[in-house]
């Protein structure tokens, strides 16, 4: 009689090449047949030094690198690194710049989310919600396009305001042999007026599109298959593991930023808390969906104020705020005030100052301290999705390994931010 062979525990890799890795993480996974033991995640393989940057560099010449942290949230990292600098300036926003921060910040958000729901479909079995996600996606990038002039790593945000008011026109498809008048008319139609008003056409048809995701998700069996107690983190845990965000709302902790903290205008506005009841991958899934609307009547508001309140977009201070171009040709102190902040960039007082903001991930911030250079003397970032990823290995136990695509995906990570 032959004996039972011996089943022992192995060890395998999971990433870093993987497609449901999100980024270059690698997971160390100790499995006993297909139930994970244990998970340890490797992290450092993108490390691109983004905070040692910083510090080699004028203050104004590190916007840029703050996009490329978390690279789906471009606008909200930025806006938690100009309003640090802005702290140690004691610099005054104007108040439309204030708006129309807000209203981007809650663009990125719905960009943010579209990408996650689009992908963490993908992941665990559904194709549809993928391409459903990215249209919407593609209206959102071209208001990014139509105020910066890129898709992805705008540089909008500058400390003392925004680069520059919305733009009146929005761009136009063009003219094809691939497409019909007909069917370019239609394209261009939301295309006719200013952003502000492409942007409302968006809000109004928003809300219709969430409902076909919902549609095709909430109540699937598959997905609640792959969701349901899936990765389950009680209240108290959420708070001692750090979570912040759609990850410590979905486990029924009522704590968001923008309520709790306001910063910019987010005092003025009408807008609720989604959390969650039993802190799974499918509760956390139903609280980004539901942060969705609630961003969208966010931006609607914004639109609203920003429509019949005209004014500066800029601090008026050219020791930080470059002159317009117009006076830059014509005056010779703005030209010279223009050239030394390009080139030099301004000092900052001595001191240290912590900015957070309520990113799509959770909390993001930007720790600061000035030794009164033009440069930082140190920067440090707090990245939501690095305390997240620590708690992996406890949130993955017992779990199956399909059950680990899963629980990347609800942690939405991505490693930009994690790795810096």
């Amino acid at each position: 009689m032959l004996a039972m062979a011996e089943i022992q525990n192995y060890t395998m890799n999971f990433g870093p090449q993987h497609p449901a890795a999100h980024g270059v993480l690698r997971l160390v996974l100790e499995i006993d047949g297909e139930t994970i033991q244990k998970a340890d995640p490797h992290i450092g393989l993108l490390h691109r030094a983004t905070e040692k940057l910083a510090e080699t560099k004028p203050y104004n010449q590190s916007i840029g690198y703050m996009d490329r942290l978390d690279y789906v949230s471009m606008m909200c990292n930025e806006h938690a690194y100009v309003m640090a600098i802005e702290n140690l300036l004691g610099v005054e926003v104007p108040l439309r710049a204030q708006y129309i921060r807000v209203m981007f910040d809650e663009i990125t958000r719905v960009l943010n989310h579209l990408m996650w729901l689009g992908a963490h479909g993908l992941d665990i079995g559904a194709m549809t919600i993928f391409l459903y996600c990215f249209r919407e996606r593609e209206d959102l990038m071209d208001c990014y396009e139509a105020v910066s002039g890129t898709r992805m790593h705008a540089t909008y945000y500058r400390p003392g305001g925004v680069h520059r008011d919305l733009p009146d026109t929005m761009p136009k498809y063009q003219e094809s042999k691939f497409r019909s008048k007909k069917e370019l008319k239609r394209m261009n139609s939301a295309r006719e007026g200013s952003l502000l008003d492409f942007i409302e056409d968006f809000t109004n048809r928003f809300p219709g599109c969430i409902d076909d995701y919902e549609t095709l998700l909430t109540d699937n069996r598959i997905w609640k298959q792959r969701t349901v107690n899936i990765g389950v983190v009680s209240p108290e845990r959420a708070m001692q593991l750090g979570f912040t965000g759609p990850m410590l709302r979905g486990s029924g902790v009522a704590w968001d930023l923008r309520k709790k903290q306001p910063y910019e205008t987010y005092d003025q506005m009408d807008f609720d808390i989604p959390i969650g009841v039993n802190g799974d991958c499918y509760d956390r899934y139903l609280v980004r969906v539901e942060e969705m609307r609630q961003s969208n009547r966010i931006i609607r508001q914004c639109v609203d104020w920003l429509r019949i309140n005209p004014g500066p977009v800029s601090a008026d201070d050219n020791k930080f705020s470059p002159p317009k171009r117009i006076e830059m040709k014509d005056d010779m102190e703005s030209l010279i005030h223009h050239f030394k902040l390009f080139t030099e960039g301004y000092c900052v007082p001595e001191g240290e100052s912590y900015a957070a903001i309520e990113h799509p991930k959770g909390e993001f911030g930007v720790y600061i301290i000035s030794d009164g250079a033009n440069k930082p003397y140190r920067v440090k970032i707090r990245a939501a999705g690095f305390a997240h990823l620590s708690a992996m290995s406890e949130m993955v136990e017992g779990h199956m390994l399909a059950d680990v695509v899963a629980i990347i995906g609800t942690q939405d990570i991505v490693f930009g931010e994690i790795d810096r």
